[in-house]
């Protein structure tokens, strides 16, 4: 029974909240500590919202996100909307955006990106004291799964779209701690999990707006159910012992 309950396309669908909520936890926990304050002094939320949101590509020398996936990763919102957002982070000086769309840090954005990831050292180091152990196993499972969905991705003949392309791996600059990790990772995985309800959707007839105000019923469930099979390949690296390790060590975390 408990080998069936944990599948890759069971333990999909049960970690997607545990998940989220760690996650959010973190982020909220960097808004609350520091982030804030620290985005305030660059110019406030007009000046650096995509950055956080772009911050594991971005933050990396170099690191760019091109224009598909920036559409992926903004999928649920307006896309004029997003445009003239990405125009005042241009002309605050923190994000650059070539000729083909693509986006990169501005010496400036860099700065700012470096200083938020030290913000979430610090506040992921407070929210998760005294379970080492468990961020230290879920940094490495994480690890795994993302290396293999990698490897996943790179042998589709298409990856055009793709919020996880986009942003994966996250980058991880040498002495990165223990708590940025794992909340990049989880903000990783969040974004193979998007790609895959994208597509469960798509697949449906839906599109971004119309899946949005479908109500809880039947369809909603099945494209759910179809979203957890297309999510699972990756936990097929893992095993049952691992894949419940990482459930109830996520579900441990305070947040």
């Amino acid at each position: 029974m408990n080998t069936i309950e944990l599948a890759p396309h069971r333990i999909a669908g049960l970690l997607a909240p545990a998940v989220d909520r760690t996650f959010r936890a973190g982020m909220l926990a960097g808004r609350d500590g520091g982030g804030a304050e620290l985005s305030q002094r660059y110019g406030g939320v007009t000046a650096t919202g995509f950055l956080v949101d772009l911050r594991t590509r971005l933050a990396a020398p170099g690191g760019t996100v091109d224009g598909p996936g920036f559409a992926a990763i903004t999928r649920y919102q307006d896309p004029v909307v997003c445009r003239r957002t990405v125009d005042k982070q241009v002309a605050h000086g923190m994000i650059y955006r070539g000729p083909d769309g693509a986006l990169s840090a501005t010496e400036r954005g860099g700065a700012f990106l470096a200083e938020l990831y030290q913000v979430h050292a610090e506040v992921t180091e407070e929210l998760w004291a005294g379970h080492d152990d468990r961020v230290a196993r879920l940094v490495a499972l994480l690890g795994r799964l993302l290396s293999y969905a990698l490897v996943l991705a790179d042998e589709e003949e298409d990856r055009g779209g793709s919020a996880f392309a986009a942003l994966a791996p996250p980058y991880e600059p040498d002495g990165t701690p223990s708590g940025v990790l794992l909340l990049n990772r989880l903000g990783t995985l969040r974004h193979h999990r998007a790609d895959a309800h994208a597509a469960a959707w798509t697949a449906a007839g839906h599109t971004a707006s119309s899946i949005a105000a479908l109500p809880t019923g039947p369809e909603r469930l099945a494209i759910e159910l179809e979203t957890d099979r297309r999510a699972a390949e990756p936990y097929a690296v893992l095993s049952a012992e691992e894949r419940l390790s990482m459930l109830a060590d996520l579900a441990a975390l305070p947040g």
